[in-house]
């Protein structure tokens, strides 16, 4: 019997500081168009193909008092439990482009054993951002 329950991946939440600077940092650090950026600045979208990159204030009271305080790494050794990951055919460039663009510096781009080039960054409110090559087959 077939299922309707299937999900699709809709959306990757980034809770944030600012949603307006947020939203400005990945479309020009990681090469993204701005989708939608609402009015109170509570709410921003990427264009990201099938699953939208989107960021909201770290407080508020709609998920504060229903799911939670969002946790934020208390140090620079600290890290979410979650890290976004970002493919480019030239990683190299992209990886300058985001450090030129305020990202900060983790890992500069390495080859892998696996068959992909990878570095690290961290966005402004210190979520840790992979950015690597395609994998190859």
């Amino acid at each position: 019997m077939a299922s309707n329950l299937g999900p699709a991946f809709a959306y990757t939440v980034v809770y944030c500081k600012d949603v307006a600077k947020s939203v400005a940092f990945y479309a020009k650090a990681f090469g993204y168009n701005v989708r939608r950026l609402d009015e109170n600045r509570k709410w921003g979208e990427l264009e990201s193909g099938a699953t939208t990159i989107a960021f909201t204030p770290m407080h508020q009271h709609e998920t504060d008092d229903i799911t939670g305080h969002v946790q934020t790494p208390q140090s620079r050794g600290d890290r979410q439990a979650i890290e976004l990951c970002f493919d480019y055919v030239d990683i190299d460039a992209a990886y300058k482009r985001a450090i030129e663009n305020g990202a900060v510096a983790v890992s500069e781009p390495e080859e892998k054993k696996w068959g992909q080039k990878v570095g690290y960054v961290r966005d402004p409110d210190g979520n840790v951002v992979r950015m690597g090559s395609h994998v190859k087959s």
